[in-house]
């Protein structure tokens, strides 16, 4: 008796991971290395690889701090110099999520510029993020609210 064949697909994700979408100018610095702390509303379990995506959408606020310090520097220092340089809706690369820790009352604020780029206040969740790696290739993909899970083709850079 003769077995079909398994017919493979043309497409088979090489790598999964966990990702966060990040509204842009702090995608680009926690890619960059200049934001190594992500404050959030909400805390996670998880430590490990994490994919950074800029989010699609750049709310006015978020567009008037990249002319602000020490945004400004930071951003000028990665090469960014015009807002349209700004990647969006694309996965930028990956860092290690290290910790993940609620910020206390009496717990000091993070030093400049590190202080500007998050909202410290107590009760937040305080993301430690190391080691940036970025993609040669920003890959396109679609963010979420929350963790969700990016698959990478492995065909970048």
């Amino acid at each position: 008796m003769r077995h079909a064949a398994h017919k493979v697909p043309e497409h088979v994700p090489e790598i999964s991971m966990p990702a966060l979408s990040l509204t842009q100018p702090w995608a680009t610095l926690v890619i960059c290395g200049a934001k190594r702390l992500e404050s959030r509303s909400w805390g996670t379990a998880y430590r490990g690889n994490l994919a950074i995506h800029a989010a699609r959408r750049m709310p006015d606020e978020a567009r008037h701090a990249c002319y602000e310090q020490p945004f400004l520097d930071a951003l000028v220092r990665a090469g960014i110099t015009r807002l349209d340089l700004l990647p969006r809706g694309l996965v930028l690369g990956t860092v290690t999520l290290a910790d993940c820790r609620q910020q206390a009352y009496n717990e000091p604020m993070p030093d400049e510029p590190e202080a500007s780029f998050g909202d410290f206040s107590t009760g937040r969740w305080i993301w430690t993020l190391d080691s940036p790696i970025p993609l040669s290739q920003p890959e396109p993909a679609r963010g979420k609210l929350g963790l969700w899970i990016w698959y990478w083709d492995g065909e970048a850079g």
